[in-house]
């Protein structure tokens, strides 16, 4: 993300992921994303089952110089399962730009109007930055948030890719309110919160998109960690990711239910 933090913060953060793990983002990635495809080959789900998504809407928002067609994946699982997963169209994503920051909320509302139900929002990276963003702008039309390898904490700002960010920033600029939006996101959400993050992400710092978890029973949104194995680029391809996405969006905000590998996974402990 960009380096708002000040040095005290990125000292105690320990800084980026190991070189190593960012080098294997791509073949790892090329694993999950025919491991996730085979399996969705393999079974296909009835509107009859219990994990049918009964065609609630969901909106996924790419990460940062991703776009529409890197959450392709994702947004067909999801599809398969019977939900109506929406891409963003705002083609890729360059951060806090003028484009995005209108663009978005615009694409939103034209997201919600379609239906009579909150929306759901996956972000992957800094796309669940975003997501955060809406859900606060939003709070009575989004159902749900679910962020996938997003750190939206100020101790995980220096990532792989801040020199990318910054570079962005030049090319294609920032909003003047930009440091006001980062604020924004990083207060509670109003709305149920799941964070699927991986301590073999090769690009963000996984302690930087953990949240403080919340069970709900004190009249508070359910806020919630999944840990995960999987690369930060495969967050959208994982079979495990997107298995527990689907696992999240079932959930009823007014009765929620923590997550659970064993619900996944019989015999396995969550």
């Amino acid at each position: 993300m960009y380096d708002f933090a000040d040095e005290q913060v990125a000292a105690a953060a320990g800084g980026a992921p190991a070189r190593a793990l960012m080098l294997l983002e791509l073949p790892r990635w090329s694993v999950e994303y025919g491991a996730s495809r085979i399996l969705d080959l393999a079974r296909a789900v009835a509107p009859g089952e219990p994990d049918h998504g009964q065609g609630r809407p969901v909106l996924v928002l790419p990460g940062f110089s991703a776009h529409d067609r890197l959450t392709g994946r994702l947004r067909g699982h999801l599809a398969q399962r019977g939900w109506e997963p929406f891409g963003w169209e705002l083609g890729s994503n360059h951060g806090l730009t003028e484009r995005i920051v209108e663009g978005l909320p615009r694409r939103f509302a034209q997201v919600a109007g379609q239906y009579d139900e909150p929306v759901s929002i996956v972000g992957w990276s800094f796309g669940g930055l975003l997501a955060r963003w809406l859900a606060h702008e939003n709070p009575d039309r989004v159902r749900q948030v679910i962020c996938l390898g997003s750190p939206w904490r100020a101790e995980g700002e220096r990532t792989r890719a801040t020199a990318l960010f910054e570079r962005s920033r030049e090319k294609h600029g920032i909003v003047a309110n930009a440091r006001e939006i980062v604020d924004r996101l990083r207060e509670p959400l109003p709305v149920p919160l799941t964070a699927v993050w991986s301590k073999s992400d090769g690009i963000v710092p996984w302690h930087g998109c953990t949240v403080d978890e919340n069970d709900g029973r004190d009249g508070r949104p359910p806020a919630e960690n999944v840990e995960v194995v999987s690369s930060h680029v495969g967050m959208v391809a994982n079979p495990l990711v997107l298995s527990v996405v689907a696992d999240r969006l079932r959930q009823d905000p007014a009765a929620w239910e923590p997550f659970s590998w064993s619900r996944l996974v019989p015999g396995v402990a969550s």
